[in-house]
Protein backbone atom coordinates (compact mmCIF):
# COMPACT_ATOMS: atom_id res chain seq x y z
CA UNK A 1 0.00 0.00 0.00
CA UNK A 2 1.32 3.32 -0.65
CA UNK A 3 1.62 5.77 2.17
CA UNK A 4 0.09 9.27 1.60
CA UNK A 5 2.21 11.96 1.07
CA UNK A 6 3.28 14.02 3.74
CA UNK A 7 1.75 17.40 4.62
CA UNK A 8 3.29 20.70 4.62
CA UNK A 9 3.32 21.27 8.54
CA UNK A 10 4.42 19.23 11.86
CA UNK A 11 2.75 20.07 14.97
CA UNK A 12 4.19 19.32 18.01
CA UNK A 13 2.87 19.83 21.79
CA UNK A 14 4.38 18.93 25.08
CA UNK A 15 2.79 19.35 28.66
CA UNK A 16 5.91 18.95 30.90
CA UNK A 17 5.59 18.93 35.03
CA UNK A 18 8.17 20.56 36.57
CA UNK A 19 9.35 21.27 39.65
CA UNK A 20 11.29 23.72 41.66
CA UNK A 21 13.49 24.93 38.73
CA UNK A 22 14.16 27.98 37.47
CA UNK A 23 15.39 27.57 33.14
CA UNK A 24 14.45 31.11 32.64
CA UNK A 25 14.92 34.88 33.84
CA UNK A 26 14.44 38.57 33.71
CA UNK A 27 16.93 41.17 34.10
CA UNK A 28 16.13 41.18 37.98
CA UNK A 29 16.91 36.91 38.08
CA UNK A 30 13.36 36.42 38.55
CA UNK A 31 11.19 33.95 36.76
CA UNK A 32 9.58 35.45 33.75
CA UNK A 33 5.71 35.18 33.83
CA UNK A 34 2.32 36.25 31.21
CA UNK A 35 -1.20 37.12 32.37
CA UNK A 36 -3.00 34.45 30.60
CA UNK A 37 -7.00 33.78 30.94
CA UNK A 38 -7.16 36.39 33.83
CA UNK A 39 -4.38 35.21 35.77
CA UNK A 40 -0.78 35.30 36.16
CA UNK A 41 1.16 31.98 34.50
CA UNK A 42 4.94 30.93 34.65
CA UNK A 43 6.72 31.23 31.20
CA UNK A 44 9.22 30.03 29.58
CA UNK A 45 10.87 31.76 26.62
CA UNK A 46 10.94 30.50 23.06
CA UNK A 47 14.04 31.79 22.70
CA UNK A 48 15.38 29.77 25.89
CA UNK A 49 13.97 26.61 23.89
CA UNK A 50 14.61 27.33 20.89
CA UNK A 51 18.71 27.60 21.70
CA UNK A 52 18.53 24.27 23.74
CA UNK A 53 16.68 22.51 20.88
CA UNK A 54 19.10 23.71 18.22
CA UNK A 55 22.50 23.25 20.29
CA UNK A 56 21.33 19.90 21.37
CA UNK A 57 20.64 18.75 17.92
CA UNK A 58 24.54 20.57 16.49
CA UNK A 59 25.96 18.87 19.45
CA UNK A 60 24.60 15.22 18.78
CA UNK A 61 25.60 16.04 14.96
CA UNK A 62 29.20 17.04 15.53
CA UNK A 63 29.41 13.91 18.18
CA UNK A 64 28.34 11.52 14.89
CA UNK A 65 25.12 10.70 16.68
CA UNK A 66 21.50 10.87 15.05
CA UNK A 67 19.50 11.44 11.63
CA UNK A 68 22.23 14.53 11.20
CA UNK A 69 25.63 12.92 11.74
CA UNK A 70 28.65 14.91 10.64
CA UNK A 71 26.45 16.91 8.69
CA UNK A 72 27.24 20.77 8.50
CA UNK A 73 26.11 22.88 11.59
CA UNK A 74 26.21 26.53 12.17
CA UNK A 75 27.98 28.67 15.42
CA UNK A 76 26.44 32.17 16.82
CA UNK A 77 29.05 34.07 17.84
CA UNK A 78 29.88 38.04 17.77
CA UNK A 79 33.80 36.58 18.22
CA UNK A 80 34.51 35.37 13.69
CA UNK A 81 37.08 37.84 13.64
CA UNK A 82 38.59 36.20 17.09
CA UNK A 83 38.26 32.48 15.11
CA UNK A 84 39.89 33.54 11.77
CA UNK A 85 42.56 35.00 13.57
CA UNK A 86 42.76 31.44 15.50
CA UNK A 87 42.93 29.54 12.24
CA UNK A 88 45.66 32.49 10.68
CA UNK A 89 47.80 31.41 13.77
CA UNK A 90 47.24 27.59 14.15
CA UNK A 91 46.84 26.86 10.59
CA UNK A 92 48.93 29.29 8.41
CA UNK A 93 51.61 30.31 10.64
CA UNK A 94 50.86 34.15 11.11
CA UNK A 95 51.62 36.17 14.11
CA UNK A 96 48.90 36.82 16.84
CA UNK A 97 48.59 40.72 16.18
CA UNK A 98 48.59 40.66 12.78
CA UNK A 99 46.17 38.02 12.51
CA UNK A 100 43.66 39.43 14.57
CA UNK A 101 44.29 42.91 12.83
CA UNK A 102 43.74 41.32 9.31
CA UNK A 103 40.60 39.23 10.15
CA UNK A 104 39.03 41.89 11.57
CA UNK A 105 39.47 44.48 9.07
CA UNK A 106 38.50 41.99 6.49
CA UNK A 107 35.32 41.35 8.06
CA UNK A 108 34.87 44.67 8.74
CA UNK A 109 34.94 45.78 5.44
CA UNK A 110 32.08 43.59 4.12
CA UNK A 111 29.72 45.34 6.33
CA UNK A 112 30.07 44.09 9.89
CA UNK A 113 30.71 46.45 12.74
CA UNK A 114 32.81 45.94 15.54
CA UNK A 115 32.69 47.47 18.99
CA UNK A 116 35.05 50.26 20.25
CA UNK A 117 38.43 49.72 19.69
CA UNK A 118 39.69 51.21 22.70
CA UNK A 119 38.33 48.73 24.74
CA UNK A 120 40.30 45.68 24.76
CA UNK A 121 36.83 43.25 26.05
CA UNK A 122 35.12 44.31 22.69
CA UNK A 123 37.56 45.83 19.83
CA UNK A 124 37.54 42.56 18.70
CA UNK A 125 33.58 41.15 18.60
CA UNK A 126 31.22 41.91 15.87
CA UNK A 127 28.37 44.58 17.48
CA UNK A 128 25.65 41.25 16.64
CA UNK A 129 25.61 37.74 16.70
CA UNK A 130 26.50 36.33 13.18
CA UNK A 131 24.79 32.43 12.82
CA UNK A 132 26.30 31.34 10.38
CA UNK A 133 28.33 27.84 8.94
CA UNK A 134 31.12 26.43 11.79
CA UNK A 135 34.01 26.13 9.44
CA UNK A 136 33.48 30.25 8.24
CA UNK A 137 36.86 31.52 10.16
CA UNK A 138 38.45 28.38 9.03
CA UNK A 139 36.87 28.93 5.32
CA UNK A 140 37.73 32.92 5.45
CA UNK A 141 41.29 32.32 7.04
CA UNK A 142 42.48 30.35 3.87
CA UNK A 143 41.04 32.63 1.98
CA UNK A 144 43.71 35.93 3.74
CA UNK A 145 46.36 33.73 3.34
CA UNK A 146 45.99 32.63 0.02
CA UNK A 147 46.11 36.42 -1.19
CA UNK A 148 48.45 37.31 2.13
CA UNK A 149 50.71 40.22 0.38
CA UNK A 150 47.72 41.78 -1.65
CA UNK A 151 45.41 41.82 1.45
CA UNK A 152 48.20 43.07 3.70
CA UNK A 153 48.74 46.40 1.66
CA UNK A 154 45.25 46.56 1.56
CA UNK A 155 44.76 46.07 4.95
CA UNK A 156 48.07 48.42 6.25
CA UNK A 157 45.95 51.79 4.20
CA UNK A 158 42.37 50.76 5.61
CA UNK A 159 43.93 50.69 9.24
CA UNK A 160 45.66 53.87 8.55
CA UNK A 161 43.29 56.11 7.41
CA UNK A 162 40.80 55.22 10.12
CA UNK A 163 43.33 56.36 12.81
CA UNK A 164 44.07 59.42 11.00
CA UNK A 165 39.60 59.54 11.22
CA UNK A 166 39.99 58.73 14.23
CA UNK A 167 42.83 61.38 15.18
CA UNK A 168 41.02 64.17 13.51
CA UNK A 169 37.22 63.06 15.33
CA UNK A 170 39.86 63.04 18.80
CA UNK A 171 41.01 66.85 18.15
CA UNK A 172 37.43 68.09 17.47
CA UNK A 173 36.08 66.80 21.15
CA UNK A 174 34.23 64.05 19.31
CA UNK A 175 32.00 66.18 17.77
CA UNK A 176 31.22 66.41 14.09
CA UNK A 177 31.62 69.79 12.52
CA UNK A 178 29.41 71.99 9.84
CA UNK A 179 31.53 73.00 7.60
CA UNK A 180 31.47 76.50 6.09
CA UNK A 181 30.58 77.60 2.60
CA UNK A 182 34.36 78.22 1.48
CA UNK A 183 35.28 75.13 2.30
CA UNK A 184 32.51 72.69 1.32
CA UNK A 185 34.13 72.29 -2.29
CA UNK A 186 37.65 71.62 -0.33
CA UNK A 187 36.09 68.81 1.58
CA UNK A 188 34.17 67.56 -0.96
CA UNK A 189 37.49 66.71 -3.24
CA UNK A 190 38.80 65.44 -0.12
CA UNK A 191 36.14 63.17 1.06
CA UNK A 192 37.78 60.26 -1.17
CA UNK A 193 40.87 60.52 0.30
CA UNK A 194 38.96 60.20 4.36
CA UNK A 195 37.25 57.04 3.58
CA UNK A 196 39.07 53.60 4.06
CA UNK A 197 39.46 52.13 0.63
CA UNK A 198 36.61 49.33 0.07
CA UNK A 199 38.02 45.16 0.42
CA UNK A 200 38.35 44.69 -3.49
CA UNK A 201 35.36 42.51 -5.14
CA UNK A 202 36.65 39.29 -5.34
CA UNK A 203 38.01 39.24 -1.53
CA UNK A 204 34.00 40.51 -0.58
CA UNK A 205 32.61 37.78 -2.20
CA UNK A 206 35.01 35.20 -0.75
CA UNK A 207 33.83 36.04 2.50
CA UNK A 208 30.17 36.49 1.81
CA UNK A 209 30.53 32.59 0.85
CA UNK A 210 32.31 31.69 3.49
CA UNK A 211 29.39 33.25 5.60
CA UNK A 212 26.13 32.28 3.54
CA UNK A 213 24.40 29.85 5.44
CA UNK A 214 25.40 27.00 2.48
CA UNK A 215 24.39 23.37 4.16
CA UNK A 216 24.56 24.32 7.67
CA UNK A 217 21.41 22.37 8.57
CA UNK A 218 20.26 24.18 12.26
CA UNK A 219 20.42 27.79 9.82
CA UNK A 220 18.69 26.05 7.52
CA UNK A 221 16.16 25.40 10.27
CA UNK A 222 15.73 28.26 12.65
CA UNK A 223 16.81 30.43 10.02
CA UNK A 224 18.97 33.66 10.30
CA UNK A 225 18.20 37.67 10.40
CA UNK A 226 21.75 39.66 9.21
CA UNK A 227 20.57 43.35 8.53
CA UNK A 228 24.29 44.95 8.51
CA UNK A 229 24.99 43.13 4.98
CA UNK A 230 22.60 43.84 2.16
CA UNK A 231 23.74 41.40 -0.29
CA UNK A 232 24.09 38.42 2.48
CA UNK A 233 20.66 36.39 2.44
CA UNK A 234 18.86 35.71 5.30
CA UNK A 235 16.85 33.01 5.79
CA UNK A 236 13.34 32.31 6.72
CA UNK A 237 13.01 29.61 9.42
CA UNK A 238 11.31 26.43 9.07
CA UNK A 239 10.45 26.22 13.10
CA UNK A 240 8.05 28.60 14.57
CA UNK A 241 8.10 27.65 18.36
CA UNK A 242 6.21 29.07 20.97
CA UNK A 243 6.78 30.27 24.69
CA UNK A 244 6.10 27.50 27.02
CA UNK A 245 3.55 28.81 30.04
CA UNK A 246 2.15 26.89 32.98
CA UNK A 247 -1.61 25.14 32.65
CA UNK A 248 -2.33 26.45 36.31
CA UNK A 249 -1.98 29.36 38.17
CA UNK A 250 1.60 30.31 38.80
CA UNK A 251 3.26 30.09 42.05
CA UNK A 252 6.43 31.12 42.87
CA UNK A 253 8.34 30.17 46.06
CA UNK A 254 11.62 32.45 47.30
CA UNK A 255 14.58 30.15 48.08
CA UNK A 256 16.85 31.40 51.19
CA UNK A 257 20.02 29.86 50.98
CA UNK A 258 22.84 29.65 53.47
CA UNK A 259 26.12 29.05 51.68
CA UNK A 260 28.97 27.73 54.32
CA UNK A 261 32.57 28.83 54.26
CA UNK A 262 34.61 25.82 54.58
CA UNK A 263 37.45 27.81 56.15
CA UNK A 264 35.65 29.23 58.41
CA UNK A 265 33.74 26.69 59.97
CA UNK A 266 37.42 24.31 60.34
CA UNK A 267 38.12 27.28 62.64
CA UNK A 268 35.01 26.59 64.29
CA UNK A 269 35.50 22.70 64.81
CA UNK A 270 38.94 23.54 65.93
CA UNK A 271 38.63 26.71 67.94
CA UNK A 272 40.22 26.11 71.37
CA UNK A 273 37.31 27.90 73.61
CA UNK A 274 33.91 29.32 72.94
CA UNK A 275 35.17 33.13 71.58
CA UNK A 276 36.88 31.77 69.62
CA UNK A 277 34.52 29.45 67.90
CA UNK A 278 31.91 32.59 68.32
CA UNK A 279 33.91 35.09 65.49
CA UNK A 280 33.40 32.09 63.33
CA UNK A 281 29.65 31.23 63.83
CA UNK A 282 27.33 32.24 60.59
CA UNK A 283 26.86 31.52 56.83
CA UNK A 284 29.53 32.15 54.63
CA UNK A 285 27.08 34.13 52.33
CA UNK A 286 22.80 33.97 52.44
CA UNK A 287 20.63 35.30 49.78
CA UNK A 288 17.10 34.31 47.84
CA UNK A 289 16.67 32.31 44.67
CA UNK A 290 12.97 32.05 42.70
CA UNK A 291 12.54 28.97 42.17
CA UNK A 292 9.13 27.64 40.28
CA UNK A 293 6.71 24.64 39.77
CA UNK A 294 4.04 23.53 37.41
CA UNK A 295 2.92 21.83 34.30
CA UNK A 296 4.04 23.66 31.13
CA UNK A 297 1.99 23.66 28.01
CA UNK A 298 4.33 24.57 24.61
CA UNK A 299 4.03 23.78 21.34
CA UNK A 300 6.07 24.22 18.03
CA UNK A 301 5.84 23.85 14.00
CA UNK A 302 7.80 22.23 11.23
CA UNK A 303 7.22 23.80 8.05
CA UNK A 304 8.55 20.98 5.80
CA UNK A 305 7.98 23.23 2.65
CA UNK A 306 10.22 25.62 4.08
CA UNK A 307 13.00 23.65 5.35
CA UNK A 308 13.15 22.14 1.96
CA UNK A 309 13.29 25.74 -0.20
CA UNK A 310 15.64 27.06 2.51
CA UNK A 311 18.04 23.93 1.51
CA UNK A 312 17.36 24.23 -1.98
CA UNK A 313 18.28 28.02 -2.00
CA UNK A 314 21.74 27.36 -0.14
CA UNK A 315 22.80 25.10 -3.65
CA UNK A 316 21.93 21.49 -2.51
CA UNK A 317 20.36 19.05 -5.12
CA UNK A 318 17.11 18.27 -5.11
CA UNK A 319 17.26 14.56 -3.99
CA UNK A 320 19.78 15.10 -1.01
CA UNK A 321 17.39 18.16 -0.26
CA UNK A 322 14.22 16.16 0.06
CA UNK A 323 16.72 13.54 2.02
CA UNK A 324 17.73 15.76 4.33
CA UNK A 325 14.87 17.49 5.08
CA UNK A 326 13.43 13.82 6.73
CA UNK A 327 16.72 13.61 8.46
CA UNK A 328 16.21 17.34 9.61
CA UNK A 329 12.74 16.55 10.61
CA UNK A 330 13.73 13.78 13.07
CA UNK A 331 16.75 15.33 14.81
CA UNK A 332 14.10 18.58 15.59
CA UNK A 333 11.26 15.95 17.21
CA UNK A 334 14.38 14.60 18.76
CA UNK A 335 15.06 17.75 20.09
CA UNK A 336 11.58 19.22 20.72
CA UNK A 337 11.40 16.50 23.42
CA UNK A 338 14.51 15.86 24.42
CA UNK A 339 16.51 19.41 25.04
CA UNK A 340 16.16 21.51 28.31
CA UNK A 341 17.27 25.60 28.87
CA UNK A 342 20.59 24.64 31.11
CA UNK A 343 19.62 27.63 33.34
CA UNK A 344 19.90 26.17 37.16
CA UNK A 345 20.83 22.85 35.91
CA UNK A 346 23.01 22.07 38.67
CA UNK A 347 20.98 23.18 41.39
CA UNK A 348 18.04 22.06 40.02
CA UNK A 349 18.53 19.31 38.20
CA UNK A 350 16.23 20.26 35.19
CA UNK A 351 17.45 18.89 32.17
CA UNK A 352 16.77 15.43 33.87
CA UNK A 353 13.24 16.20 33.11
CA UNK A 354 10.88 14.10 31.07
CA UNK A 355 7.68 15.71 29.07
CA UNK A 356 4.50 14.05 30.30
CA UNK A 357 2.90 13.84 27.05
CA UNK A 358 4.15 14.80 23.57
CA UNK A 359 1.61 15.28 20.89
CA UNK A 360 2.48 15.22 16.99
CA UNK A 361 0.31 15.44 14.02
CA UNK A 362 0.34 16.23 10.14
CA UNK A 363 -1.56 19.48 9.04
CA UNK A 364 -1.92 21.94 6.06
CA UNK A 365 -1.29 24.56 8.12
CA UNK A 366 -0.05 25.08 12.08
CA UNK A 367 -2.27 24.27 15.04
CA UNK A 368 -1.53 25.77 18.20
CA UNK A 369 -3.85 24.43 21.29
CA UNK A 370 -3.02 27.30 23.70
CA UNK A 371 -6.60 27.91 23.80
CA UNK A 372 -6.91 25.15 25.80
CA UNK A 373 -5.76 26.07 28.78
CA UNK A 374 -7.27 29.41 28.64
CA UNK A 375 -9.20 28.51 31.61
CA UNK A 376 -6.66 27.27 34.01
CA UNK A 377 -6.53 24.16 35.59
CA UNK A 378 -8.48 23.89 38.77
CA UNK A 379 -5.76 21.29 41.03
CA UNK A 380 -8.59 20.88 43.68
CA UNK A 381 -9.96 17.15 43.99
CA UNK A 382 -12.15 15.87 41.52
CA UNK A 383 -14.74 15.24 44.64
CA UNK A 384 -15.19 18.64 45.40
CA UNK A 385 -15.33 20.28 41.74
CA UNK A 386 -11.81 20.69 40.85
CA UNK A 387 -9.65 18.78 38.03
CA UNK A 388 -7.44 17.16 39.89
CA UNK A 389 -3.64 16.80 39.75
CA UNK A 390 -2.60 19.35 36.73
CA UNK A 391 -0.46 16.57 34.55
CA UNK A 392 -3.33 14.54 33.99
CA UNK A 393 -6.08 16.90 33.78
CA UNK A 394 -4.25 19.17 31.48
CA UNK A 395 -3.26 15.79 29.18
CA UNK A 396 -7.57 15.08 29.08
CA UNK A 397 -7.77 18.83 28.30
CA UNK A 398 -5.42 18.01 25.21
CA UNK A 399 -6.98 15.04 23.70
CA UNK A 400 -10.28 16.05 23.90
CA UNK A 401 -9.00 19.48 22.23
CA UNK A 402 -7.36 17.67 19.23
CA UNK A 403 -10.27 15.24 19.03
CA UNK A 404 -12.88 18.37 18.88
CA UNK A 405 -10.45 19.96 16.20
CA UNK A 406 -9.99 16.77 14.45
CA UNK A 407 -13.59 16.47 13.64
CA UNK A 408 -13.67 19.62 12.21
CA UNK A 409 -10.10 19.83 10.29
CA UNK A 410 -9.95 17.16 7.74
CA UNK A 411 -6.24 17.76 7.14
CA UNK A 412 -5.40 16.90 10.54
CA UNK A 413 -3.83 13.47 10.34
CA UNK A 414 -1.13 11.08 11.61
CA UNK A 415 -1.68 11.95 15.64
CA UNK A 416 0.74 10.40 17.51
CA UNK A 417 1.36 10.62 21.20
CA UNK A 418 4.56 9.98 23.52
CA UNK A 419 4.33 9.42 27.35
CA UNK A 420 7.01 8.82 30.03
CA UNK A 421 4.54 8.63 33.12
CA UNK A 422 2.72 5.60 33.74
CA UNK A 423 -0.30 7.49 35.42
CA UNK A 424 -0.60 9.89 31.93
CA UNK A 425 -0.26 6.08 30.27
CA UNK A 426 -3.76 5.14 31.94
CA UNK A 427 -5.17 8.37 30.72
CA UNK A 428 -4.16 7.67 26.88
CA UNK A 429 -5.69 3.76 27.14
CA UNK A 430 -8.95 5.60 28.88
CA UNK A 431 -8.73 7.90 26.18
CA UNK A 432 -8.87 5.63 23.37
CA UNK A 433 -11.17 3.50 24.82
CA UNK A 434 -13.69 6.65 24.63
CA UNK A 435 -12.78 8.58 21.56
CA UNK A 436 -13.47 7.90 18.31
CA UNK A 437 -10.51 9.78 16.93
CA UNK A 438 -7.00 8.50 16.09
CA UNK A 439 -4.22 8.64 18.30
CA UNK A 440 -1.82 6.34 18.37
CA UNK A 441 0.63 5.77 21.24
CA UNK A 442 3.93 5.04 20.65
CA UNK A 443 7.01 3.96 22.41
CA UNK A 444 9.98 5.69 21.06
CA UNK A 445 10.74 9.46 20.27
CA UNK A 446 11.94 8.36 16.38
CA UNK A 447 8.01 6.84 16.20
CA UNK A 448 6.51 10.27 16.24
CA UNK A 449 6.65 11.15 12.82
CA UNK A 450 6.78 9.66 9.31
Amino acid sequence: MTEAPRSQFLSLHVLETLVAVLPVRDENGSPKSLVYGGVERHMITSQARRRAERVHARNRANAGVGALAGRSTGLRTREWALITAKSLEDDHGWGREEAVATARAVIEAVGLKFGDPAKKTVAHLTKVLLFAPSDTGTRIAAHIDEHAQELRDWRDGYIRIQEETRKKTARKGGRKTVPDTESVQEGAEGAAEASPPPLPKRHRDAVLSAIAPRDAIDIALYGRFLAEIADSPNVDGAVQSSHAFTVQQAEQVDDFYAAADDAKLHRKRNALDFLDSADDAGAGMTGYQSLISGTFYRHAVLDRTQLYANLRAAGMAEEEAARTVVDAEKEFVNAFVEAFPEAKKNSTASTGSLPALVLAFEGERPYNYAAAFQLPVDESPVSAGGEGPAGPAAVRRLLEHHAFVSARRPDLKSARVLTYDPRIDAVLREFEVASSTCVKPVAAIEELTR
